[in-house]
């Protein structure tokens, strides 16, 4: 196996990401208004994902060994008749981070950089999510661009950009970074390279009745009556912290809460790998744990799915096996 440079390959995708965010930014300020949560436009998201998939995939062309990115997006519809208005926006505001000179096919060709249909003949690839917490975006509140490396179908980079989430400059703006067996930290979002970069840690916590749970905002991602369930199991009585997106991730590898569940609503329903990627890396290298329902590693060898995976736990890892141990009387781990 040819061996890669991961610290210049994590300036790459930290750049990448920082583009992105910079494009989510404005497609939020501009797009996102009262009158589209009224009408639950999804929109803005539309030409939010599109635009950050299209800065991402241009910039790792341009400074990544690695040419194949898995992303959520790809360009064919905004190719369609009808697309003309989606389109428009998103190549203005790729435009808005790229220059005047960026072309409307050049924009929707970036995009589709984004469609590596992973066999297992690939050593490494980029998978991303241009738009992680789609609700969370358009109420102006947690989401995150979400980019990983992985390589034989294990992770061993990852980026998160979370415009929302304070930062360790205690400004909202946070970008998190994780190369496996480095450690993983924290900078400002709009920071220039390192600057104000800071190791972070899960939090130390061996007793989980005194842990506090982070879950999604939305119940149709996780169940949340059953991790009601479990907590009440494990004798917490510490409200959970509802965030959209891998922000949650971000949380608890921060230490502000320490038990991340993602229980499946459906039996044979499996994760997406640029859903978890990015945050299972961040909080493994600060010292936490991530496995699934059955306490085994999550597999990323097996396409665009976690094939071989039900559902996501992540921890601190002190209360890893007596969280598993709840959620076992709970939910089919079979």
């Amino acid at each position: 196996m040819s061996k890669i440079d991961l610290e210049a390959e994590l300036e790459a995708a930290i750049v990448a990401v920082r583009d992105a965010a910079t494009v989510c930014q404005a497609v939020q300020k501009n797009l996102v208004t009262a009158a589209t949560l009224e009408k639950k436009d999804q929109s803005p998201v539309t030409v939010a994902d599109f635009a950050s998939q299209a800065l991402v995939c241009s910039s790792l062309a341009k400074s990544s060994k690695i040419l194949g990115v898995v992303g959520e997006e790809d360009a064919a519809e905004l190719r369609e008749a009808g697309a003309e208005a989606t389109r428009d926006k998103v190549v203005e505001h790729v435009r808005g981070v790229r220059g005047a000179g960026v072309s409307a096919e050049q924009a929707l060709d970036w995009i589709d950089l984004g469609g590596l249909e992973p066999d297992g003949s690939q050593e490494r690839y980029w998978t991303l999510d241009p738009i992680d917490g789609t609700k969370g975006f358009l109420r102006g509140e947690q989401y995150a661009i979400a980019l990983g490396l992985i390589e034989h179908g294990r992770v061993v980079l990852g980026v998160l950009g979370c415009p929302n989430l304070i930062g360790p400059d205690g400004k909202p703006g946070c970008l998190l970074a994780a190369v496996r067996g480095h450690g993983a930290e924290a900078r400002p979002l709009t920071a220039i390279g390192r600057a104000g970069s800071t190791p972070i840690r899960v939090s130390d916590i061996a007793d989980s009745a005194l842990a506090r749970f982070c879950e999604s905002v939305e119940s149709g991602h996780s169940d949340q009556d059953q991790s009601a369930q479990i907590a009440k199991a494990l004798r917490i009585t510490a409200e959970p912290i509802r965030v959209d997106s891998q922000a949650k991730y971000a949380i608890v590898a921060r230490g502000e809460a320490q038990i991340y569940l993602r229980l499946p609503t459906k039996k044979d329903y499996r994760e997406k790998i640029w859903d978890h990627a990015a945050g299972m890396i961040i909080v493994e290298e600060a010292g936490g744990k991530v496995t699934d329902v059955r306490g085994h590693p999550l597999d990323f060898a097996h396409g665009r799915k976690l094939a071989n995976n039900s559902g996501v736990v992540a921890t601190n890892q002190k209360i890893h096996d007596a969280v598993l141990r709840a959620v076992a009387c709970y939910v089919d781990v079979s």
